[in-house]
């Protein structure tokens, strides 16, 4: 018969992917927020998209080189800037529908009258 390795260990040196050094107890991935990234690149507002984008990519990376604390605070950058993405964009896209609503449709209706 063949020597069989279980799943969980490693070679020597090397930790298990998804474990933590510290113990046996594997530490989740944090949230990368890549889908809502790009959610409110497309929809909402590019630039700060594009940056929740950059720093989403990079969670999954850390997590898997074993930066837990570098994939924690990317996840925090990541889940930041998507927020303040999709805040600025409603708040932009509820401006110009009122900025249109307000001067530019009543403008343009009182022009027949």
């Amino acid at each position: 018969m063949e020597d069989q390795k279980p799943q969980d260990q490693a070679p020597f040196g090397q930790q298990p992917f998804g474990q933590s050094p510290f113990g046996n107890n594997p530490t989740p991935i944090p949230k990368n927020w890549l889908v809502e990234s790009i959610l409110v690149t497309i929809f909402c507002c590019i630039p700060f998209g594009i940056v929740g984008i950059v720093y989403a990519s990079s969670v999954n990376n850390k997590y898997a080189m074993g930066d837990y604390a570098g994939a924690q605070a990317a996840s925090a950058a990541a889940g930041k800037w998507t927020k303040i993405g999709f805040f600025l964009g409603i708040v932009s896209i509820v401006l110009s529908f009122l900025f249109f609503v307000v001067l530019g449709f009543g403008g343009f209706m009182s022009s027949y009258r």
